[in-house]
Protein backbone atom coordinates (compact mmCIF):
# COMPACT_ATOMS: atom_id res chain seq x y z
CA UNK A 1 0.00 0.00 0.00
CA UNK A 2 3.01 2.40 0.40
CA UNK A 3 4.77 2.44 -2.87
CA UNK A 4 3.38 0.74 -5.66
CA UNK A 5 7.31 0.32 -6.81
CA UNK A 6 7.87 -2.04 -4.05
CA UNK A 7 8.20 -5.61 -4.31
CA UNK A 8 8.20 -8.65 -1.60
CA UNK A 9 11.31 -10.33 -2.87
CA UNK A 10 11.87 -13.20 0.56
CA UNK A 11 10.18 -13.95 3.27
CA UNK A 12 11.35 -15.61 6.67
CA UNK A 13 9.94 -16.82 9.75
CA UNK A 14 10.53 -20.02 12.53
CA UNK A 15 8.24 -22.32 10.39
CA UNK A 16 7.86 -22.66 6.39
CA UNK A 17 4.32 -23.73 6.48
CA UNK A 18 3.36 -19.82 7.69
CA UNK A 19 5.97 -18.61 5.29
CA UNK A 20 3.82 -20.56 2.33
CA UNK A 21 0.39 -20.09 3.53
CA UNK A 22 1.80 -15.69 4.25
CA UNK A 23 3.31 -15.68 0.69
CA UNK A 24 0.21 -17.10 -0.52
CA UNK A 25 -1.69 -14.40 1.15
CA UNK A 26 -0.57 -12.11 0.04
CA UNK A 27 0.01 -12.58 -3.48
CA UNK A 28 -3.68 -12.59 -3.68
CA UNK A 29 -3.56 -9.50 -2.48
CA UNK A 30 -0.54 -7.67 -4.56
CA UNK A 31 0.22 -10.04 -7.11
CA UNK A 32 2.73 -7.78 -9.33
CA UNK A 33 4.31 -6.24 -6.02
CA UNK A 34 4.69 -10.04 -4.42
CA UNK A 35 7.62 -11.79 -5.95
CA UNK A 36 9.08 -14.35 -3.45
CA UNK A 37 10.08 -17.51 -4.85
CA UNK A 38 10.81 -20.90 -3.40
CA UNK A 39 14.47 -20.37 -3.08
CA UNK A 40 13.49 -17.25 -1.12
CA UNK A 41 11.20 -18.55 1.41
CA UNK A 42 13.34 -19.29 4.64
CA UNK A 43 12.72 -21.10 7.74
CA UNK A 44 14.49 -21.56 11.32
CA UNK A 45 16.55 -19.10 13.85
CA UNK A 46 18.71 -18.19 10.61
CA UNK A 47 16.24 -17.23 8.52
CA UNK A 48 16.95 -13.50 8.58
CA UNK A 49 20.39 -13.73 7.61
CA UNK A 50 19.44 -15.06 4.31
CA UNK A 51 16.04 -13.11 3.70
CA UNK A 52 18.56 -9.85 4.60
CA UNK A 53 20.87 -10.96 1.60
CA UNK A 54 17.94 -10.32 -1.07
CA UNK A 55 16.58 -7.12 -0.03
CA UNK A 56 17.23 -3.63 0.12
CA UNK A 57 14.66 -2.87 2.60
CA UNK A 58 14.12 -5.06 5.55
CA UNK A 59 10.37 -5.07 7.80
CA UNK A 60 11.44 -6.77 11.24
CA UNK A 61 7.90 -8.30 12.61
CA UNK A 62 8.73 -11.26 14.49
CA UNK A 63 9.64 -11.96 18.51
CA UNK A 64 10.45 -9.14 19.84
CA UNK A 65 13.38 -10.89 21.81
CA UNK A 66 15.38 -11.05 18.25
CA UNK A 67 14.61 -7.57 16.91
CA UNK A 68 18.07 -6.07 18.18
CA UNK A 69 20.02 -8.48 16.64
CA UNK A 70 18.08 -8.52 13.50
CA UNK A 71 17.96 -4.61 13.04
CA UNK A 72 21.56 -4.69 13.82
CA UNK A 73 22.89 -7.26 11.25
CA UNK A 74 20.38 -5.28 8.67
CA UNK A 75 21.98 -2.18 9.09
CA UNK A 76 25.71 -3.97 9.06
CA UNK A 77 24.35 -4.86 5.70
CA UNK A 78 23.50 -1.26 4.40
CA UNK A 79 19.65 -2.11 4.41
CA UNK A 80 16.90 0.32 5.62
CA UNK A 81 14.90 -1.44 8.15
CA UNK A 82 11.24 -1.28 9.80
CA UNK A 83 11.21 -2.49 12.62
CA UNK A 84 7.63 -3.35 14.53
CA UNK A 85 6.68 -2.89 18.57
CA UNK A 86 8.40 -3.59 21.08
CA UNK A 87 11.84 -2.85 19.93
CA UNK A 88 13.51 -4.87 22.89
CA UNK A 89 12.32 -6.85 25.98
CA UNK A 90 14.71 -6.05 28.33
CA UNK A 91 17.63 -3.08 29.25
CA UNK A 92 20.37 -5.11 27.31
CA UNK A 93 17.95 -5.16 24.03
CA UNK A 94 17.16 -1.89 24.63
CA UNK A 95 21.02 -0.97 24.46
CA UNK A 96 21.63 -2.94 21.50
CA UNK A 97 18.73 -0.86 19.79
CA UNK A 98 20.49 2.43 20.29
CA UNK A 99 23.71 1.20 18.98
CA UNK A 100 21.86 0.14 15.41
CA UNK A 101 20.09 3.12 15.29
CA UNK A 102 23.34 5.47 16.11
CA UNK A 103 24.80 3.17 13.59
CA UNK A 104 21.88 3.54 10.99
CA UNK A 105 22.21 7.56 11.38
CA UNK A 106 25.98 7.46 10.54
CA UNK A 107 25.47 4.88 6.99
CA UNK A 108 22.70 7.38 6.04
CA UNK A 109 20.10 4.61 6.25
CA UNK A 110 16.26 4.78 7.31
CA UNK A 111 14.84 3.31 10.60
CA UNK A 112 11.22 3.70 11.35
CA UNK A 113 9.32 2.44 14.09
CA UNK A 114 6.27 0.61 14.60
CA UNK A 115 5.22 2.74 17.20
CA UNK A 116 2.25 3.94 14.95
CA UNK A 117 0.46 6.76 16.48
CA UNK A 118 3.51 8.90 15.50
CA UNK A 119 2.41 8.71 11.87
CA UNK A 120 -1.62 9.63 12.71
CA UNK A 121 -2.40 13.00 11.70
CA UNK A 122 -5.05 13.25 13.88
CA UNK A 123 -2.60 12.61 16.98
CA UNK A 124 -0.38 14.61 15.95
CA UNK A 125 -2.67 17.36 15.37
CA UNK A 126 -4.41 16.33 18.97
CA UNK A 127 -0.48 16.50 20.76
CA UNK A 128 -0.11 19.66 18.81
CA UNK A 129 -2.92 21.06 20.59
CA UNK A 130 -2.18 19.78 24.23
CA UNK A 131 1.41 21.26 23.86
CA UNK A 132 0.46 24.44 22.74
CA UNK A 133 -2.09 24.65 26.46
CA UNK A 134 -5.56 23.96 24.96
CA UNK A 135 -6.08 21.94 28.46
CA UNK A 136 -3.39 23.97 30.17
CA UNK A 137 -0.63 22.22 32.34
CA UNK A 138 -0.81 17.89 32.10
CA UNK A 139 -1.54 16.75 35.61
CA UNK A 140 -1.93 13.32 35.00
CA UNK A 141 -2.77 10.35 32.00
CA UNK A 142 -4.45 7.52 32.10
CA UNK A 143 -3.62 4.44 29.22
CA UNK A 144 -5.73 1.40 28.84
CA UNK A 145 -5.30 -1.73 26.54
CA UNK A 146 -7.92 -4.25 27.65
CA UNK A 147 -8.29 -7.16 25.22
CA UNK A 148 -8.75 -10.60 24.64
CA UNK A 149 -5.59 -13.09 24.61
CA UNK A 150 -3.59 -11.87 21.30
CA UNK A 151 -3.05 -14.30 18.93
CA UNK A 152 -2.89 -18.13 20.48
CA UNK A 153 -1.34 -20.31 18.73
CA UNK A 154 -1.78 -24.14 19.45
CA UNK A 155 0.64 -26.62 19.62
CA UNK A 156 1.88 -28.20 16.48
CA UNK A 157 3.01 -32.45 16.01
CA UNK A 158 6.68 -32.53 15.57
CA UNK A 159 7.66 -29.59 17.12
CA UNK A 160 10.92 -29.06 19.61
CA UNK A 161 9.73 -27.53 22.80
CA UNK A 162 11.45 -24.16 21.86
CA UNK A 163 10.21 -24.61 18.27
CA UNK A 164 7.06 -24.36 19.91
CA UNK A 165 7.45 -21.35 22.31
CA UNK A 166 9.04 -19.79 19.31
CA UNK A 167 5.54 -20.44 17.32
CA UNK A 168 3.52 -19.33 19.90
CA UNK A 169 5.76 -16.85 20.95
CA UNK A 170 3.42 -13.85 22.63
CA UNK A 171 2.97 -15.70 25.30
CA UNK A 172 5.97 -16.32 26.07
CA UNK A 173 8.17 -13.88 28.71
CA UNK A 174 11.36 -14.61 27.44
CA UNK A 175 10.31 -13.91 23.41
CA UNK A 176 7.76 -11.28 23.64
CA UNK A 177 8.57 -9.33 27.07
CA UNK A 178 4.91 -9.75 28.12
CA UNK A 179 1.97 -7.54 27.65
CA UNK A 180 3.31 -4.05 29.43
CA UNK A 181 6.42 -4.12 26.08
CA UNK A 182 4.29 -5.87 23.52
CA UNK A 183 1.16 -3.96 23.42
CA UNK A 184 1.26 -0.76 25.78
CA UNK A 185 3.83 0.36 24.71
CA UNK A 186 1.46 2.28 21.96
CA UNK A 187 0.31 3.92 25.01
CA UNK A 188 3.13 4.47 26.98
CA UNK A 189 4.75 6.07 23.63
CA UNK A 190 1.73 8.13 23.37
CA UNK A 191 2.69 9.67 27.56
CA UNK A 192 6.12 10.01 26.76
CA UNK A 193 5.19 12.12 23.24
CA UNK A 194 2.44 14.18 25.34
CA UNK A 195 4.94 15.04 28.08
CA UNK A 196 7.27 16.41 24.90
CA UNK A 197 9.36 13.12 24.91
CA UNK A 198 10.12 12.92 28.34
CA UNK A 199 11.16 9.67 30.36
CA UNK A 200 9.63 8.91 34.33
CA UNK A 201 11.54 9.30 37.29
CA UNK A 202 10.71 5.53 38.44
CA UNK A 203 7.31 3.48 38.21
CA UNK A 204 5.91 0.73 40.55
CA UNK A 205 3.47 -1.71 39.09
CA UNK A 206 1.63 -5.19 40.13
CA UNK A 207 0.48 -8.25 38.00
CA UNK A 208 0.27 -11.58 37.69
CA UNK A 209 -2.14 -14.51 36.61
CA UNK A 210 -5.43 -14.71 37.76
CA UNK A 211 -7.46 -16.84 35.04
CA UNK A 212 -5.51 -17.64 31.81
CA UNK A 213 -3.97 -21.20 32.71
CA UNK A 214 -2.89 -24.18 30.38
CA UNK A 215 -0.04 -24.34 27.53
CA UNK A 216 -1.50 -21.78 25.42
CA UNK A 217 -0.90 -19.30 27.51
CA UNK A 218 2.71 -19.69 28.25
CA UNK A 219 4.45 -18.20 30.83
CA UNK A 220 3.06 -14.44 30.49
CA UNK A 221 0.47 -12.79 33.51
CA UNK A 222 -2.66 -11.71 32.44
CA UNK A 223 -3.48 -8.71 33.48
CA UNK A 224 -0.75 -5.28 35.12
CA UNK A 225 -1.14 -2.40 36.35
CA UNK A 226 1.80 0.32 36.20
CA UNK A 227 2.09 3.85 37.82
CA UNK A 228 4.95 6.07 36.58
CA UNK A 229 6.02 9.10 38.08
CA UNK A 230 7.20 11.75 35.34
CA UNK A 231 9.28 15.14 36.02
CA UNK A 232 6.76 18.35 37.44
CA UNK A 233 4.83 15.56 39.42
CA UNK A 234 2.94 13.94 36.45
CA UNK A 235 1.52 10.59 37.23
CA UNK A 236 0.59 8.18 34.62
CA UNK A 237 -1.43 5.28 34.71
CA UNK A 238 -1.12 2.42 32.72
CA UNK A 239 -3.51 -0.78 32.66
CA UNK A 240 -3.34 -4.05 30.22
CA UNK A 241 -5.46 -7.45 30.62
CA UNK A 242 -5.41 -10.24 27.80
CA UNK A 243 -8.19 -11.74 29.85
CA UNK A 244 -11.93 -12.86 27.60
CA UNK A 245 -15.23 -12.23 28.73
CA UNK A 246 -13.84 -8.93 30.42
CA UNK A 247 -14.45 -5.15 29.80
CA UNK A 248 -12.61 -4.05 27.43
CA UNK A 249 -11.01 -0.61 26.44
CA UNK A 250 -8.01 0.84 24.44
CA UNK A 251 -7.46 4.67 25.40
CA UNK A 252 -5.27 7.44 26.02
CA UNK A 253 -6.89 10.38 28.20
CA UNK A 254 -4.92 13.35 29.02
CA UNK A 255 -5.99 15.63 31.96
CA UNK A 256 -5.22 18.83 32.59
CA UNK A 257 -5.52 22.01 34.58
CA UNK A 258 -8.10 23.72 31.98
CA UNK A 259 -9.57 20.78 30.28
CA UNK A 260 -9.07 17.03 29.19
CA UNK A 261 -7.64 15.37 25.80
CA UNK A 262 -9.22 11.81 24.47
CA UNK A 263 -6.46 11.39 22.57
CA UNK A 264 -7.48 8.58 20.46
CA UNK A 265 -10.82 9.80 19.68
CA UNK A 266 -8.79 13.53 18.82
CA UNK A 267 -10.86 15.32 21.06
CA UNK A 268 -10.08 18.22 23.38
CA UNK A 269 -13.10 19.39 26.14
CA UNK A 270 -13.10 21.64 29.30
CA UNK A 271 -11.84 25.56 28.21
CA UNK A 272 -11.18 24.20 24.77
CA UNK A 273 -13.99 22.63 22.60
CA UNK A 274 -12.51 20.84 19.49
CA UNK A 275 -12.50 18.20 17.33
CA UNK A 276 -10.79 17.02 14.72
CA UNK A 277 -12.09 17.11 11.70
CA UNK A 278 -9.45 16.59 9.50
CA UNK A 279 -8.12 13.73 7.11
CA UNK A 280 -8.71 9.89 7.86
CA UNK A 281 -5.76 7.80 7.39
CA UNK A 282 -4.16 4.60 8.29
CA UNK A 283 -1.25 5.43 10.03
CA UNK A 284 0.14 1.48 9.83
CA UNK A 285 0.21 2.74 6.45
CA UNK A 286 1.54 6.18 6.78
CA UNK A 287 4.75 4.50 8.17
CA UNK A 288 5.66 2.90 5.84
CA UNK A 289 5.14 5.76 3.44
CA UNK A 290 7.13 7.79 4.96
CA UNK A 291 9.49 5.22 5.00
CA UNK A 292 9.49 4.49 1.62
CA UNK A 293 9.51 8.50 0.55
CA UNK A 294 12.85 8.94 3.01
CA UNK A 295 14.77 6.20 0.74
CA UNK A 296 13.57 7.26 -2.58
CA UNK A 297 13.96 10.79 -1.43
CA UNK A 298 17.81 10.25 0.10
CA UNK A 299 16.70 11.83 3.11
CA UNK A 300 16.70 9.37 5.34
CA UNK A 301 14.35 9.40 8.66
CA UNK A 302 15.49 7.60 12.06
CA UNK A 303 13.02 7.36 14.84
CA UNK A 304 15.34 5.74 17.10
CA UNK A 305 15.23 8.61 19.96
CA UNK A 306 11.86 7.64 20.68
CA UNK A 307 12.29 4.06 19.57
CA UNK A 308 14.51 3.31 22.62
CA UNK A 309 12.97 5.84 25.25
CA UNK A 310 9.49 4.20 24.97
CA UNK A 311 10.78 0.54 25.07
CA UNK A 312 12.54 1.17 27.93
CA UNK A 313 10.03 3.18 29.72
CA UNK A 314 7.49 -0.73 29.16
CA UNK A 315 10.48 -2.55 30.13
CA UNK A 316 10.63 -1.12 33.17
CA UNK A 317 7.34 -0.86 34.42
CA UNK A 318 7.69 -5.12 33.11
CA UNK A 319 10.39 -5.52 35.35
CA UNK A 320 8.33 -4.25 38.31
CA UNK A 321 5.35 -6.34 37.79
CA UNK A 322 7.24 -9.37 37.74
CA UNK A 323 9.03 -8.34 41.05
CA UNK A 324 6.75 -6.21 42.67
CA UNK A 325 9.61 -3.62 42.58
CA UNK A 326 9.95 0.14 42.48
CA UNK A 327 12.69 0.70 39.82
CA UNK A 328 13.99 3.91 38.78
CA UNK A 329 14.59 5.30 35.46
CA UNK A 330 18.42 5.54 35.86
CA UNK A 331 18.69 2.06 37.78
CA UNK A 332 16.65 0.62 34.35
CA UNK A 333 19.22 2.49 32.45
CA UNK A 334 22.44 1.71 34.07
CA UNK A 335 21.20 -1.93 33.95
CA UNK A 336 22.45 -4.72 31.31
CA UNK A 337 19.75 -7.31 32.26
CA UNK A 338 19.00 -9.52 29.79
CA UNK A 339 16.25 -12.85 29.66
CA UNK A 340 18.21 -15.72 29.13
CA UNK A 341 19.05 -17.01 26.59
CA UNK A 342 20.97 -14.06 24.44
CA UNK A 343 19.28 -14.07 21.51
CA UNK A 344 22.05 -15.14 19.12
CA UNK A 345 22.15 -18.41 20.92
CA UNK A 346 18.97 -19.56 20.59
CA UNK A 347 18.42 -22.97 18.52
CA UNK A 348 15.62 -25.44 18.21
CA UNK A 349 17.35 -28.03 20.31
CA UNK A 350 18.41 -26.25 23.24
CA UNK A 351 16.97 -26.88 26.82
CA UNK A 352 13.97 -23.82 26.65
CA UNK A 353 14.20 -21.29 29.36
CA UNK A 354 10.62 -22.54 30.83
CA UNK A 355 8.85 -26.34 30.74
CA UNK A 356 5.30 -26.90 31.60
CA UNK A 357 4.61 -28.73 34.66
CA UNK A 358 2.41 -32.25 34.57
CA UNK A 359 -0.35 -30.63 34.05
CA UNK A 360 0.83 -28.48 30.98
CA UNK A 361 0.91 -25.25 33.15
CA UNK A 362 4.26 -23.28 32.46
CA UNK A 363 5.77 -21.15 35.68
CA UNK A 364 5.10 -17.19 36.09
CA UNK A 365 7.42 -14.90 37.67
CA UNK A 366 6.14 -14.18 41.13
CA UNK A 367 6.00 -10.28 42.72
CA UNK A 368 7.93 -10.13 46.01
CA UNK A 369 9.93 -13.64 45.18
CA UNK A 370 11.32 -12.55 41.67
CA UNK A 371 14.37 -10.41 41.31
CA UNK A 372 15.91 -9.73 38.37
CA UNK A 373 17.96 -6.42 37.77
Amino acid sequence: NADKGVQLVALGDLLMDRVQEKRTALKLKKPDQVQVSDERCFSGFDAYRRVIECCDVVLIANAAKFHPLHMRAAIEAGKHVFVEKPHAIDPAGVKAVAAACELARRKNLCVVSGLQSRYHPGYIETVRRIHDGAIGEVVSIEENFLRAPYVLYPRRPGLTEVEYQGSNQYHFHWLSGDDVPQSLIHNLDRASWVLREAAPLKCHGMGGRSTLRGEIYGSVFDHHAVVYEFPNHVRVYAFCRTIPNCYNETSSRVFGTKGRANLLEMRIEGETKWQYQGPKANPYDLEHVALFQAIRSGKPINNGDYMVRSTLIAVMGQISCYTGEEITWERISASDFYFPPKPEEVHKDMEPPVRPDAEGIYPVYVPGVTRLL
